[in-house]
């Protein structure tokens, strides 16, 4: 099973064609994180937002269309990480109005019973 940054890969830097070589491409290829991936880079920005638009045609073409379209060429971007929704890293962040950086370094020096304690404080009330 191929995941969609082989894809990717393939669309951008190998130029190898993954649906004549894997009969499963079909079923695997996600077109949406596909072409989420391509949106991070600014040459290939207007290709993805093109297959998202025609999103209606077959997962093959999608991929032909890109494949034959983007020019090779090495290409590198952080992709966006989900938004956390650690209860724990919230209450440090608010305990100690701390950023997302420094709650995250201080949940590790913290033990989990001072992470209890720091959840007791600054419980509100209502459901747990």
């Amino acid at each position: 099973m191929r995941s969609p940054f082989e894809y990717i890969k393939a669309v951008t830097e190998t130029k190898e064609n993954l649906f004549n070589s894997d009969p499963l491409a079909t079923k695997e290829y996600n077109a949406f994180i596909v072409n989420r991936g391509l949106s991070y880079y600014m040459d290939t920005v207007m290709y993805a937002n093109e297959m998202n638009r025609l999103h209606h045609i077959p997962k093959e073409w999608q991929f032909q269309f890109l494949l034959n379209s983007i020019s090779r060429k090495k290409r590198w971007s952080k992709w966006n990480e989900k938004a956390t929704k650690d209860k724990q890293l919230t209450l440090v962040k608010e305990y100690f109005g701390y950023s997302n950086e420094k709650a995250k370094v201080a949940m590790s020096i913290l033990s989990d019973e001072q992470l209890k304690q720091i959840e007791e404080k600054l419980y509100k009330g209502g459901r747990r």
